[in-house]
């Protein structure tokens, strides 16, 4: 860009000096155009040149990332990971390519593979601490509570099998059969039953190796082991295994050589031969016979000459086989050739063309087998012998000109001598017969045999001790075949059965991965967060409660499993505390496939579980995906999430899935199925918020909630108040800098740190990994901030529990709805500092709730008043707002929601104030004289006294007058006299004193 800039104004520049000549204004703004198309053109090459390279270093990557995975996955101590992911070769080499494309300015997938790399070592650090802690039983089982569970370890993958005789798509680990329904696949039925591309129910897998090797690079001295291994290794598809495959191929290939090398071109069969010759005696005489056969001939006499070999390609070669592709499709003889063997006519058509090629080059006696030449002769004695020679010559004088149909006839003569009839071509036991029978024929038919082309060799191939398996091999690794039907199942195995195999794999693997994408595979793979900590409170409580529920629903690993599985687990609780990722996690170390069922994309229209009901493409993929869970009916966990945003009719229909039954009804392919699931490994959970929308949405059926076990995730669990506390800790290591190198230590440390935050004492507190003095003081320095801001936060979770479960009509105050979860927690835990005072971690928490408020619009205030008093920050200004805000909403509440313009309800409001004045009025009048009702007593002091004045009375003659007065004003209170201050009763007696009588 600058320096087309630089250009462009050199280009302006020279406008500006040569603005009166049109010529050169004309020529200029061209030269823009093409230096600005030169720029253009520059520029895409160079982005496509930096994409490339970026691919390129992606790929490699990946590939590099999924052998640290497995690396890592054998470790058994987190300093050993630790130390793997510091200082390994190819960790460096994948940080290499992390600054290579940052230089070359792809930032997104630098920082993806950054990425990526960080959850790997986390993912190791989390397996291994989940191996030593909770597997037992060498990794097979898993212990939640007091329940064992069996761990599935294979992966969710999408296959395609034979299943009751028909290709069907297979989900790994599940009883997930589907038809494919190709009828191109269905072609290939021939190659279902094979394994590996290089062996199958005819061909022994070493053979092939060893015919490979006779084809493509025949030793020239004896072969040797070394030279099968290098001959092997690029051919790591075809599924040999070292120490077995190979020297058996060897044993194979060295007892074959001896009867290869000498056979020349008896190396093809007598079928093959006897075609070659039968369709050169009818072709020959042609026009296309005569002007082939000196060509061929010329050349066979320059390779004699320059040497070199033949090629499978050459053109005279190449219209051979067309030529005898056109016969063997017409002719009956043809026809017969091919059935007594196996070999196709294609195939036929092709060896036949290579002999005959090779023959005609030659130049040399037509080769005989000693087969072939035995039993002509034993033929001709026979006809000598029976005196039968004549009636043979009749039989076959008349079809001179007619060499296919003589050729039947000699055939039929010198079957029927040797007992071997023509008709029984499909007996494999006259197979051999009637080849040699073939050969002999053809020989007859071009005039006899010719002696010295007669060549007395075995075809025997004969070798012991192979390791391998297979049907063609004998008792004790023994092994025998004739040569001919050796090259016979090979060429045909080569030919025929491997571009078959190769075919059909391919087929398979484009309709796998369009089924895949269809069914979206990949989300149904349980992947941990990585920020996930398995805390005490969630191994202590969540798990052994969690283990509890699908000891119910899977049954336990061992004999003393559950068989009448039920039930169904319900999680509830605000948002942020983790019910999605603990299932998740759960889902992922048993190796459950997890179907997570979207609440909020289902929403209330959804009834039914038919995908054609749906509203919308979004629910409807959802009520396929549940169906899917349905189909696959084992090792499934079914869980649906938000369901306070779906219909309770929708949720009824897991009843009977969640009682003894385990029934349910679904519909797949648009066919209504009932699924029965007793006895299957298939857990249903359900989560949902029941705080949201005032709970007016979230509606559970009773008989529902009734086969249930329900737990509050929010809240705190009887007796584990302080692993609910610590959680808070634990879940938010990772987002704060100075605490994040605990997240990959042992877990034993992170409890370490907060007992020296708590007591304040390190006395006694032993830390297993290491750690400076220095890191240590901050990482406590920081948790004594976090248990600030983690008791806060608690009590804004306890305060928006209790406001949320509480009726409206019951309310005194807005509702409140700030929360305090793990996101809240992890949100401030990221911005805590070692430095900071405790007014600063107050500012820090003041400033996340007034930003939390701002998403309640018209609550934003009430909440954020609401927060500040309980606790205890809000000054006089605001005590009186709230106060006021609560009188206000007392007011509206008594209003009913009529509205202050509605007389009706002004008038009912002030009714039912007044109504509640009186009736309280009322209850106090009625407490008072109730109280002012009872009879009354005297206290101690007041008898004492009158004791006194009575005996003071008796004592002296006196008259006395005396006036009770109450105490008690009439226009005060009425109050209980026993409780009063004053004596109950005031006594002001005059006293009169007389002189006593005399």
């Amino acid at each position: 860009g600058e320096y087309l800039t630089k250009v462009m104004v050199q280009v302006e520049d020279l406008e500006g000096r040569f603005a009166e000549f049109d010529e050169y204004i004309e020529e200029l703004t061209r030269k823009r155009e093409e230096i600005y198309e030169a720029f253009e053109g520059r520029k895409l090459a160079l982005v496509e040149q930096r994409n490339r390279r970026a691919g390129n270093l992606l790929k490699s990557a990946e590939r590099i990332l999924a052998g640290l995975k497995h690396r890592a996955a054998s470790l058994e101590d987190i300093n050993a990971i630790n130390g793997y992911f510091a200082g390994d070769l190819m960790v460096a080499k994948l940080r290499d390519i992390v600054t290579e494309l940052r230089d070359i300015g792809d930032t997104v997938k630098a920082d993806d593979l950054q990425t990526r790399l960080k959850s790997l070592q986390d993912d190791a650090v989390r397996q291994l601490k989940d191996r030593k802690e909770l597997f037992v039983d060498g990794g097979n089982v898993l212990k939640f509570g007091r329940h064992n569970f069996s761990v599935n370890t294979q992966e969710l993958e999408l296959s395609i099998v034979e299943h009751d005789g028909t290709p069907c798509y297979h989900l790994s680990g599940t009883a997930f059969f589907e038809p494919v329904g190709s009828e191109e696949l269905l072609s290939t039925r021939d190659v279902w039953g094979q394994q590996v591309v290089s062996e199958n129910a005819r061909v022994y897998r070493s053979e092939w190796l060893a015919w490979q090797m006779l084809q493509q690079a025949p030793p020239e001295g004896d072969p040797t082991l070394e030279q099968v291994h290098t001959f092997m290794a690029p051919r790591y598809s075809e599924g040999y295994t070292k120490g077995v495959h190979d020297e058996d191929a060897l044993k194979i290939l060295t007892a074959v050589l001896p009867v290869h090398r000498p056979l020349g071109l008896l190396r093809f069969g007598p079928r093959v031969r006897a075609l070659a010759i039968l369709f050169w005696e009818i072709h020959r005489t042609t026009p296309d016979g005569k002007r082939l056969e000196p060509l061929i001939t010329a050349h066979g006499s320059m390779r004699r000459t320059f040497g070199g070999a033949s090629a499978a390609d050459h053109p005279l070669r190449v219209e051979l086989e067309r030529a005898l592709a056109s016969f063997t499709s017409t002719s009956a003889a043809a026809g017969l050739l091919i059935s007594v063997g196996d070999t196709s006519p294609a195939e036929m058509a092709r060896e036949a063309a290579a002999y005959l090629f090779e023959q005609l080059a030659s130049g040399g006696p037509v080769p005989v087998s000693a087969e072939a030449a035995a039993g002509t002769s034993e033929f001709k004695l026979a006809l000598n012998t029976r005196n039968a020679g004549t009636e043979f010559n009749k039989s076959i004088e008349p079809l001179t000109d007619d060499p296919e149909r003589r050729f039947l006839v000699l055939i039929d003569w010198m079957g029927g001598h040797l007992g071997v009839s023509t008709t029984a071509a499909a007996d494999p036991r006259f197979t051999p017969a009637l080849a040699w029978v073939a050969e002999s024929a053809a020989h007859w038919l071009r005039g006899g045999i010719e002696q010295r082309g007669v060549m007395e060799i075995s075809s025997i191939i004969r070798t012991g001790g192979l390791k391998g398996l297979h049907a063609v091999i004998g008792e004790g690794g023994s092994y025998e075949t004739d040569y001919h039907a050796f090259r016979e199942r090979l060429s045909r195995f080569g030919n025929h059965d491997v571009p078959a195999f190769e075919a059909c794999t391919r087929l398979k693997q484009k309709l796998i991965e369009t089924r895949r994408s269809e069914i979206r595979l990949d989300e149904f793979k349980a992947k941990v967060m990585s920020s996930f900590v398995r805390n005490r409170l969630i191994n202590d409580v969540y798990l052994p409660i969690i283990g509890e529920n699908l000891a119910k629903q899977i049954g336990t690993a061992g004999t003393d499993t559950r068989t009448d599985r039920s039930g169904l687990l319900l999680l509830v609780s605000p948002p942020g505390y983790g019910k999605t990722t603990i299932m998740e996690y759960v889902a992922d170390r048993l190796g459950l496939t997890f179907m997570k069922i979207n609440g909020p994309a289902l929403g209330h229209a959804v009834t039914s579980l038919d995908p054609m009901e749906a509203p919308n493409l979004s629910a409807r993929e959802e009520v396929e995906k549940l169906n899917l869970a349905l189909e696959m009916g084992d090792n499934v966990m079914i869980y649906v999430d938000d369901i306070q945003h779906t219909n309770p009719e929708f949720l009824q229909r897991f009843i009977s899935l969640c009682d003894a039954q385990r029934k349910m009804e679904g519909i797949w392919r648009g066919k209504a199925r009932t699924y029965d699931l007793r006895g299957k490994k298939v857990a249903v959970v359900m989560a949902g918020n029941p705080y949201t929308e005032g709970g007016t949405k979230f509606k559970i059926p009773d008989m529902l909630a009734n086969r249930a076990d329900t737990y509050n995730l929010g809240d705190i669990l009887g007796g584990h108040l302080d692993a609910f506390k610590a959680s808070y800790i634990e879940n938010c290591l990772t987002a704060n800098p100075v605490l994040a190198r605990l997240a990959s230590r042992h877990q034993e440390d992170v409890y370490a740190v907060m007992k020296i935050a708590e007591t304040g004492s390190q006395e006694g507190v032993d830390f297993k990994g290491n750690h400076a003095p220095a890191e240590i003081e901050e990482m406590v320095s920081v948790t004594r901030h976090l248990f600030d801001v983690r008791d806060t936060i608690l009590r804004v979770n306890q305060e928006y529990i209790r406001s949320a479960a509480q009726e409206d009509a019951y309310r005194t105050e807005p509702a409140f709805k700030l929360q305090g979860s793990y996101r809240n927690m992890a949100r401030i835990a990221g911005k805590v500092l070692p430095l900071m005072s405790r007014e600063e971690i107050r500012g820090l928490i003041m400033d996340h709730y007034k930003n939390e408020s701002q998403t309640l619009t018209q609550g934003a205030e009430a909440n954020l008043l609401k927060f500040k008093d309980f606790e205890g920050v809000a000054n006089e200004t605001e005590k009186a707002r709230w106060d006021a805000i609560k009188k206000e909403f007392m007011k509206r509440r008594l209003l009913g929601g009529a509205g202050e313009e509605d007389p009706v309800g002004r008038v009912v409001a002030q009714l039912s104030g007044f109504q509640d004045g009186l009736d309280s009025i009322r209850s106090v009048i009625v407490e008072g004289g109730r109280e002012y009702a009872k009879p009354q007593s005297l206290s101690e002091n007041t008898i004492a006294q009158l004791r006194d004045i009575i005996a003071g009375l008796r004592a002296v003659p006196v008259e006395v007058d005396i006036k009770v007065v109450p105490v008690q004003e009439e226009s005060g209170p009425i109050q209980r006299m026993d409780r009063s201050e004053a004596a109950p009763l005031e006594f002001k007696p005059e006293v009169r004193q007389e002189d006593p009588p005399t």
